[in-house]
């Protein structure tokens, strides 16, 4: 029985959920879809141009996870284009990200901002998450 997926973080979900080419019935077009985490990691790593392992520590995976990832993302966006398929973005293992702060000086950080860091960029105070929320 193979290992279940670790969640991988993302920081919002996407607001434009399917594309098509144009002039063709939903009927007639095969579909590609690309998970949220796939997204995720195109967006980090091509939109944000973010070196690779600045990608993994965002997302909570190792870099050879994110490259795995990237790899998928890249060849299912290339398909869908290419081959003139529908691209569905649904799915996938996940976790939003959460706002976490500071409980010495009470700034407010992304939980990326937060782990990535380590500490509070302001107090140096490690910070917590809001259980607000």
């Amino acid at each position: 029985m193979p290992r279940p997926l670790k969640p991988r973080r993302v920081q919002a979900l996407p607001q434009v959920t399917y594309f098509k080419p144009t002039g063709i019935p939903m009927s007639c077009l095969e579909e590609v879809v690309l998970t949220v985490d796939e997204l995720e990691a195109l967006r980090l790593k091509d939109l944000e141009k973010l070196e690779q392992h600045d990608c993994a520590v965002r997302m909570n995976v190792a870099q050879s996870t994110l490259q795995r990832i990237l790899t998928s993302a890249r060849e299912k966006v290339t398909r869908a284009i290419v081959e003139g398929k529908a691209l569905r973005i649904h799915g996938g293992v996940y976790d939003l990200a959460r706002e976490r702060h500071c409980p010495r000086c009470r700034r407010r950080m992304e939980y990326f901002e937060a782990t990535a860091r380590g500490t509070c960029p302001d107090c140096s105070d490690k910070p917590h998450q809001n259980r607000d929320r």
